[in-house]
């Protein structure tokens, strides 16, 4: 090594602990060994080194080695026998990975450094001072502060969860004292995690202004007697031996004996075929095939490396350090608790709760299940805490076990206005029951009124913890992402929290997990999942707060019976997620879930939080305008029925359709009324009647009218001033999100009068929306599943679909073809994707039913893989109960084998057009994902407001408009990557303008 070189020290031991603990364990599918931290740990390693090596970065290592802990037996041990008493052993299945990661780090050719007596620290700070001593310049790639006493001029430190060099001026900021200091700093505070006892009392602010007054920790010692604040001059004076011990522990050795000189660590190429075979031998396959691109390797010649495993005594690893778990392992994002990025989410990740060894995630999931079913839930066991005093202790249980399910009790169903009243906990008790599966549960009472039990005569119930103390400690458990929140239909609460200052992070959510697991077969509400799997009919809300008239808010109910209610909501959701999370292994769905479901719920509460303005009034001139455009269709209806009628009455227009009329095609409903129904009405309007296409126009207005002109301005909040929709994850079969209070997804766009509706949405001043909208998303979804060449080509060239689909079916030239025959290759490309049958298409083109059989039937001759498709999904549908989209989504259907005719067809049809649908919902749930990290990236502001089925709706400063259209289309249009690579392009179009209509 000489002066100019650069040596990057990588804290191996670090990335292992973070590695293990930010990500869902993983076992290897051949054998169920335990590799979660090794995925971790090779994609770390590989994002550094692929960083390292671009020389765009402007950092490039000349030199490169992987530094790790021999053991936990050092020479501080002996120095102090107390040192590092307080960590946990590693968990078992962290044993084996020790020599698994130190096998990793020689297939990456790296060097792969440590010495028996010393800990990786040291040998960090022994590289870099010799280094530094040389004129080379010196990386330390960790976060650890106790690393920071090496930082200089030449010596930095790089944190790879914030991307951040760390030099001199950083550490000053974060800890008061320049680096040299640093020993000194921590002398004084000492250090939980590793058992240093330091000075009682001192805290890290308080030590960083006595160092600035005395300088160092010899004159501090030795001037103690001087200070003016008595209790801290008694403890530094009673402490001063623990003072000069703890800058023993904490200061770094320089003059470790090393095997490997600098000259050794020099950063050798990378041997493809070295690295794919032990990445082959783990089973990483996403990895696998990145290392073999970038190394221009053909990974299906090469074969997995002999790899030992080794267990007991002979698997070297130090204990549990909690401080190395503080962040995600760089190449992985981790957005508010939602796991992304390079890491494949592991379809075998078994649940951290419970028994597993000697299992397979199917027996674990099926005992569970039986466990569960068969313990009686009581009630009587909850207790409601009114102390904080009790509160800390249920929350350092939970920090114990790592695991607490949440709930949050309010006065309203509306996140954006609730008020909180209090919240439940739940923890798995592992000191009674090692398995954790003897769950107890508390409610935190906060806002309760006098009223209906407690105390009447009004004002707030007595012995009720301060709402700001409760907040305070509930922020730092909920932030805390190494503590795993569980809760039932987590939007809500996430949004909740956020208003009160507080960003869930590390959580999961048991509506998401039954609707991954269960679509189509049941519902995902607590109640049913509660009967379901626990064989408990919780409380019902009636029950405790009443209804209608009589009903009042949580707040006011009594205690006792709101600790009983919301302390089984959470005892019900832990209960829950420890019968559903193996289920998800178990049928290989953890990616589903965590890829499309999990990371969405921050998303949408975001969108949800931030709102979209609309003007009152042009909603009050539509509001005018539909009502005269109502009013002469009224006008006209009387004269076409020759008199007055209420038209909304399906009685009174059923008798002068069918009745007075005689109309064709009359049927009466179960009631004995004829039917008047949307769809009778349309035939009836198909065959050439006035009367009914006059009734289904004035329907449709007044629909209008009272669905969004008269009724949005209700949903106007008192604060924000916007409307504040609120998104369903969980409502469809197929992964299409809805939307409700206000329904914003369907306005309809195909008449002038529903268009106009969208022009009230509006962008505030100084500020456009953006729409970015996805064409013929499903046409092309469809062209990519069935696989069908002329589509492909069509989309690949960028030619007019269903001019081209005209052109195969009617022969007729794309240039200068009529618009009529370009409408009905449309209606046929659309229908087939929802299964039209000849009636549909003849009612929607106005022909005859033999016409519409004949371009069905020509359609499939001249597609005929499309119809290959619909038989082959019917077929596995039929066979498996479920379709799968091409992200993994199933879509369960299990009247497909019904024995009657007309149930059957219906699930066929929707069978067919579930993987379609559901698959373009899946690819723009990826891209709003991916969208918010990608904007912020960017350094732009924009923000996503609305996702309408295949739109994003943005609301982007004047200024950065055509900075934003690029990367939101680049995110949109490349969001099924790289998981399916499309065999079709998807395309965007985007425009932004001052109003939801001029931008769409």
């Amino acid at each position: 090594m000489k002066k100019g070189d650069h040596l990057f020290l990588v804290d191996g031991s670090g990335f292992i602990f973070r590695a293990f603990h930010a990500l869902p364990p993983l076992t290897r599918k051949s054998d169920g060994l335990p590799v979660g931290a090794v995925s971790g740990f090779c994609n770390m390693l590989w994002k550094l080194l692929t960083d390292a090596r671009d020389t765009s970065v402007g950092v490039t290592p000349s030199h490169f080695a992987v530094i790790f802990d021999y053991s936990s037996q050092t020479f501080r041990k002996q120095l102090y026998d107390a040192y590092k008493a307080n960590r946990s052993a590693p968990p078992e299945e962290l044993i084996p990975q020790f020599g698994l990661i130190r096998e990793a780090t020689r297939a990456f050719n790296l060097p792969c450094i440590e010495t028996e007596g010393f800990e990786a620290d040291d040998i960090i700070a022994t590289y870099a001072r010799q280094a530094e001593a040389i004129g080379a310049d010196v990386t330390i790639v960790s976060s650890d502060k106790d690393l920071m006493q090496l930082v200089t001029p030449n010596v930095h430190m790089y944190d790879s969860m914030k991307d951040k060099q760390i030099g001199i001026p950083d550490v000053i900021e974060k800890w008061g004292v320049p680096p040299e200091k640093m020993i000194d700093l921590q002398s004084l505070t000492g250090d939980s995690t590793d058992n240093i006892p330091g000075v009682p009392g001192i805290g890290p602010k308080t030590a960083a202004q006595l160092l600035e007054e005395y300088g160092d920790l010899d004159t501090l010692l030795a001037r103690a007697g001087e200070i003016k604040q008595q209790k801290r001059r008694e403890s530094i004076i009673a402490n001063a031996d623990l003072a000069r011990l703890s800058r023993t522990l904490v200061t770094l050795r320089t003059d470790v004996p090393l095997d490997m000189a600098l000259d050794a660590l020099v950063l050798e190429p990378q041997d493809g075929p070295k690295l794919v075979g032990f990445l082959k031998a783990m089973e990483f396959g996403t990895l696998t095939r990145r290392v073999a691109d970038a190394c221009g390797c053909d990974a299906g010649a090469i074969a997995p490396a002999e790899v030992k495993v080794e267990w007991g005594e002979s698997a070297r690893g130090p204990d549990l350090d909690p401080g190395d778990s503080d962040g995600p392992p760089e190449g992985i994002t981790v957005v508010d608790g939602a796991i992304s990025g390079a890491v494949e989410a592991a379809p075998d990740a078994l649940p951290a709760q419970g028994p597993h060894e000697g299992t397979t995630p199917a027996d674990l999931a099926k005992a569970r299940a039986e466990l569960f079913a068969a313990e009686k839930i009581d009630l009587s066991s909850y207790v409601a805490i009114r102390d904080v005093a009790t509160l800390d202790i249920w929350i350092a249980a939970a920090r114990e076990t790592g695991l607490v399910a949440f709930d949050t009790e309010t006065t309203s169903i509306d996140a954006m206005q609730a008020d909180i009243v209090g919240f439940s906990l739940a923890i798995a008790d592992n000191t009674d029951d090692p398995r954790g599966t003897k769950i107890r549960a508390a409610y935190i009472p906060l806002a309760h009124k006098a009223g209906t039990g407690d105390l009447l005569g009004g004002g707030t119930v007595e012995n009720q913890i301060p709402l700001a103390e409760a907040l305070l400690r509930l922020k730092d458990l909920l932030e805390d992402p190494s503590i795993l929140k569980v809760a039932q239909n987590l939007k809500y609460d996430y949004l909740l929290m956020q208003r009160y200052g507080i960003v869930v992070r590390g959580f999961d959510d048991t509506m998401l997990m039954s609707y991954v697991l269960d679509a189509g077969n049941n519902a995902h509400g607590m109640d049913s999942l509660s009967e379901r799997w626990l064989g408990h009919k919780p409380i019902a809300f009636k029950d405790v707060a009443g209804s209608g008239r009589t009903g009042v808010t949580f707040d006011m109910v009594d205690i006792d019976r709101a600790t009983a209610y919301a302390a089984e909501d959470a005892d019900v959701t832990l209960r829950l997620w420890m019968v559903l999370k193996p289920r998800l292994t178990a049928q290989k769905l953890t990616t589903v879930y965590e890829r499309l479901e999990r990371p969405l719920v921050p998303v949408l509460a975001r969108m949800e939080s931030r709102g979209i303005t609309v003007d009152r009034q042009i909603l009050s001139r539509l509001s005018g305008e539909l009502a005269q455009g109502a009013a002469a269709l009224e006008d006209e209806i009387y004269q076409l029925a020759g008199e007055k009628f209420t038209i909304g009455s399906p009685k009174q227009l059923g008798d002068i359709l069918f009745g007075k009329m005689g109309l064709p095609g009359g049927a009466k409903t179960k009631t004995g009324q004829w039917s008047t129904s949307a769809q009778v009405l349309e035939d009836l309007a198909a065959t050439g009647h006035e009367l009914p296409r006059k009734i289904v126009d004035w329907r449709q207005l007044t629909k209008l009218k009272s669905t969004y002109t008269d009724a949005l301005p209700g949903y106007i909040h008192p604060e924000t001033r916007r409307v504040h929709t609120s998104y369903s994850l969980a409502s469809t079969t197929t992964g299409r999100l809805s939307s409700s209070e206000p329904n914003l997804q369907n306005i309809p766009v195909r008449t002038a009068e529903g268009r106009k509706i969208r022009t009230a949405f509006i962008s505030t001043p100084g500020n456009r929306l953006l729409s970015a909208d996805y064409s013929q998303i499903e046409l092309r979804v469809l062209a990519h599943v069935a696989d069908i060449p002329q589509l492909k080509q069509a989309f690949s060239d960028g030619i007019d679909i269903h001019a081209m689909t005209a052109s195969e079916m009617f022969g007729v030239p794309v240039a200068g073809m009529p618009s009529e025959v370009r409408r009905r290759a449309k209606a046929i490309n659309f229908g087939i994707i929802y299964g039209i049958s000849a009636f549909g298409l003849a009612n929607q083109l106005g022909i005859e039913r033999s016409e519409a059989s004949d371009y069905i039937k020509k359609y499939f001759e001249r597609f005929p893989g499309i119809r290959d498709y619909m038989d082959a999904t019917k077929a596995t549908a039929r066979e498996n109960g479920y379709v799968e989209t091409i992200f993994g989504r199933r879509v369960h259907y299990p009247e497909i084998r019904s024995s009657n005719p007309s149930v059957r067809a219906f699930n066929e049809r929707a069978a067919i057009n579930a993987p379609i649908q559901g698959s373009a919902a899946d690819i723009i749930r990826r891209a709003m994902i991916r969208m918010e990290p990608a904007l912020q990236a960017a350094g732009l502001s924009a923000r996503m407001l609305l996702q309408v089925h295949d739109e994003l709706i943005f609301e982007v400063e004047e200024g950065e408009v055509d900075k934003t259209m690029p990367i939101v289309t680049q995110i949109m249009e490349g969001a099924a990557m790289p998981a399916i690579d499309m065999k079709v392009p998807l395309k965007v179009d985007a425009r932004a303008a001052t109003n939801w209509d001029e931008a769409h």
